[in-house]
């Protein structure tokens, strides 16, 4: 999965429905060069029949910096793993128009037209939040329904510098891939080779091909990590610890045909549970 490398921004959760977009002096701060990133707005929900929103909007609207041609970028990303999706170039409108359709919206500069990402395949990415920045770039924080790129990959960000520059032939399924996602699709890999280097199978090969093994290993990597706790030890080698029950549950993952995106996903819908109401939430599932 290709990820993010911009700046990470911590938003400020306020409930779309009050159309409260900004704390107390805030709605100006686009302006402030101190505000690297200022939060548009959070945590977009149905929207409300406030009789204040379309002039909030207004507000919102103004405090942004167009450029001389009543344009700015606009990056939309996954928000459960960070990938960077796609850009398009956006303005006032398609803003306005994404803030109230909860979907991701654009400026096409050739059409002169506002279009939405799915209008016509009803594939939309489906919009959570939104993060501007004082250069011009707006962050649509979003969940596409498939995959983006008209390649059929999930993103539209393929092609890497780093193989053009060796020579080395390009493969459109070459992501941009960061560590966790890089390590799930090595995993995938292993599953498919017949034998590693020496003719035997590699250490993930064996772990995919026996259950028994799998788990056990999961257990002895957990117990591992929580001994330094329990015994009182340093910390020196918990993140050591933590990486091998991480590597050892995507193996996992791989063998239950579950991606670590979906992993992140659940984790997401539970940060507005509170403990009780999840595990109440689960079991009325498996009831």
């Amino acid at each position: 999965m290709a990820i993010s490398s911009l700046p990470c921004v911590q938003p400020v959760r306020v409930p779309f429905k009050a159309c409260s977009f900004f704390p107390a002096g805030v709605c100006g701060g686009f302006n402030n060069k101190k505000r690297i990133n200022a939060v548009v707005f959070s945590s977009l929900r149905k929207i409300s029949n406030d009789v204040n929103i379309e002039s909030k909007v207004d507000t919102l609207l103004d405090s942004i910096k167009w450029d001389d041609k009543g344009l700015a970028v606009a990056i939309a990303q996954n928000v459960d793993t960070g990938a960077i999706l796609m850009q398009g170039f956006v303005n006032r409108d398609a803003l306005a128009t994404t803030i109230t359709s909860r979907k991701a919206t654009f400026f096409s500069r050739s059409g002169a037209t506002l279009w939405t990402k799915g209008e016509t395949s009803n594939n939309f990415i489906n919009i959570y939040d939104i993060f501007v920045d004082i250069l011009l770039i707006i962050i649509y924080l979003g969940k596409p329904d498939v995959p983006t790129c008209h390649t059929g990959l999930e993103t539209c960000y393929f092609t890497s510098i780093g193989d053009l520059v060796k020579e080395q032939e390009v493969e459109e399924t070459n992501l941009a891939l960061t560590t966790l996602y890089s390590l799930e699709s090595t995993i995938s890999k292993r599953e498919l080779e017949l034998a590693g280097k020496h003719g035997k199978p590699s250490w993930t090969k064996r772990l995919l091909l026996d259950e028994n093994l799998l788990c056990a290993k999961i257990r002895a990597e957990a117990d591992e990590l929580c001994r330094p706790l329990e015994e009182k030890e340093d910390s020196s080698c918990t993140a050591s610890e933590m990486a091998d029950v991480i590597y050892h549950a995507m193996v996992l993952l791989r063998h239950k045909d579950v991606k670590i995106e979906n992993v992140l996903e659940v984790l997401r819908r539970r940060f507005s549970q509170s403990g009780i109401e999840e595990k109440q939430s689960r079991a009325s599932t498996k009831s």
